[in-house]
């Protein structure tokens, strides 16, 4: 079991941010929340602040556990933590992403999410 964190990460308008993912990585082009792996003794919020950093060059504060999702993908299964969180910085710069968009809820079924990403729309 892999332990994962991704970010719902919300603008005053209500609008969340999506990324697409790197082509050249698995499941590339698919949406997803932004985050990543947890690194040994991490907590999910440090593991979500420094995935966001790394891939975004963007600073955020991680607020509330809004929930998590078991899923078996066909060459492993995650843990996926989702966290409610706020964007500091003026912009975020794709280091590892293909694309990123600012959407509503309503809007998710223009995009196609990778497995695990899909549960949180219940979630929010």
């Amino acid at each position: 079991m892999i332990n994962v964190v991704a970010g719902i990460i919300f603008r005053d308008d209500g609008k969340f941010l999506i990324a697409q993912r790197n082509l050249n990585k698995n499941q590339g082009g698919l949406w997803e929340f932004p985050g990543g792996k947890l690194e040994p003794g991490e907590t999910c919020e440090e593991a979500l602040a420094r995935e966001i950093r790394e891939e975004m060059a963007a600073d955020i504060e991680v607020l509330e556990c809004v929930g998590e999702n078991m899923h078996q993908y066909p060459e492993k299964d995650i843990r996926l933590m989702f966290y409610k969180a706020k964007l500091l910085s003026d912009d975020v710069i794709l280091l590892e992403h293909e694309d990123c968009r600012w959407i509503t809820k309503e809007d998710k079924d223009k995009f196609e999410f990778a497995g695990a990403d899909v549960k949180v729309f219940e979630m929010i």
